[in-house]
């Protein structure tokens, strides 16, 4: 059994604080707001330079945490359910989509598909806040096919681009967008690196009404004159600061500035660092700004700390951990990509049905592991953070941070993966005694 340790939460952050000035958006901005949460926007721009490939210089020098961060208890909270004012059949779609929107169980709108769906329908520029899990796919999804639909029908060519930090993600967005586009005869391309590149040509090729892909493969199939954005007038970019952290702004920029000037660019972001607030400014026209970021951290995720003096020790606590009632489906995070092999093989031998994943692994077996963990083929899934960033798995019931992270905001992504949609979640982080 693992000890429980109580400390008095702490307040994080500025999530709270209000706007004191008026966001330069370059026009009057649309300010609509879920929840009480509003960030406060800070001066700051871009630092000269900056990599084209991902780069973990941050990372590698971390930052100082005080432990007791990774102590809250979790509280059931009976918040009021949030009350959306359209349903999706109120939405003015297309009767297909209205068709594939009934197939995929959707009825009432999340918060940030209530907002910006409406929002990206009237054809304006839209920043996002919303973490991963929120519903933000479908928010942008749905009202982009919408865009495509009546635009063929006007004979006119409308691609769609699509950028997301990790090719996992790119090709979760891609799956969705063929549930919800299905009977359009519309095709879509993931243009992500581990997969054959001739393949996505030969796509392209062929002709294509969304592009979803990282910053990096985009560039390289731009720089080779295979994939031309000209007539793109629909740009959204996925976890925005993700991307950034991983070192793509390059990447980003060059992208964006391939495509037609005339276009309507949707960011989706957790946070708004300066950096963000300034690519913003740079690409965004007179945007309406949503945000349904409740806090750092969910208040239903139980958060604790696990002390353990040795490895052997740190082994056997988490075997407990495992073999505990309730640890259905569990996330652990690891540092060092050969960690993540060691300790699957570890927890292999003890009987359980594991899996890991790491930038080393081949993309195909990246995605055979992924589908095992999401069909419960599998039940425990050692990822490093790249490997995992991105990741939209439901019903993870425990995050277990085996190595400490770099850093609280890592801290924060991380355990962001379980008490999803309302339900109970689990962060345990194991740490020295």
């Amino acid at each position: 059994m693992y000890k429980t340790h109580s400390a008095s939460p702490k307040k994080f952050g500025n999530h709270t604080s209000a706007f004191k000035t008026k966001p330069s958006f370059g026009g009057g901005t649309k300010r609509i707001y879920s929840n009480t949460s509003r960030p406060t926007f800070k001066s700051g721009g871009f630092k000269s330079g900056g990599n084209r490939r991902p780069s973990s210089n941050k990372r590698s020098r971390g930052e100082r945490i005080d432990f007791s961060r990774f102590i809250k208890k979790g509280t059931h909270v009976e918040e009021k359910p949030y009350v959306s004012k359209h349903t999706f059949a109120n939405f003015p779609f297309n009767a297909q989509l209205h068709k594939n929107i009934s197939k995929a169980g959707y009825v009432h709108p999340r918060p940030i598909q209530d907002q910006s769906i409406p929002t990206i329908l009237e054809g304006r520029d839209v920043f996002g806040m919303a973490n991963t899990g929120t519903g933000k796919t479908a928010a942008f999804l749905l009202p982009l096919i919408e865009k495509v639909a009546k635009t063929r029908g006007q004979n006119k060519r409308e691609m769609i681009l699509i950028m997301a930090p990790t090719r996992e993600l790119a090709l979760q967005i891609e799956s969705d967008f063929k549930n919800l586009a299905f009977g359009f005869g519309m095709f879509s391309v993931a243009c992500v690196g581990g997969l054959p590149i001739m393949k996505q040509i030969r796509e392209i090729k062929l002709g294509v009404s969304f592009v979803i892909g990282t910053p990096g493969r985009l560039r390289d199939l731009i720089e080779k004159k295979i994939l031309d954005l000209s007539t793109c007038h629909s740009v959204v970019l996925d976890e925005a600061d993700r991307m950034l952290d991983m070192g793509f702004r390059d990447d980003m920029i060059y992208i964006i500035g391939k495509t037609n000037k005339e276009r309507q660019t949707l960011f989706f972001s957790a946070t708004l660092s300066p950096e963000i607030k300034k690519l913003t400014e740079q690409y965004l026209k007179n945007p309406a700004f949503i945000s349904v970021i409740s806090g750092e951290t969910a208040k239903n995720i139980h958060q604790d700390v696990i002390r353990t003096r040795s490895k052997e020790e740190k082994l056997e606590k988490l075997h407990e951990v495992l073999k505990k009632d309730g640890s259905d489906k569990v996330l652990i995070f690891r540092e060092m990509k050969h960690s993540v092999d060691t300790l699957a093989k570890e927890l292999s031998h003890m009987g359980f049905k594991v899996g890991g994943i790491h930038g080393d692994k081949r993309s195909r077996e990246r995605i055979r592991i992924l589908d095992s963990f999401k069909q419960d083929k599998i039940n425990i899934l050692i990822a490093t953070d790249v490997a995992a960033r991105g990741l939209d798995i439901p019903d993870v019931t425990h995050v277990i941070n085996y190595d400490v992270p770099q850093t609280y905001d890592t801290y924060v992504h991380r355990i962001g993966r379980t008490g999803r949609s309302g339900k109970a979640g689990t962060a345990l982080t194991f740490v020295p005694a």
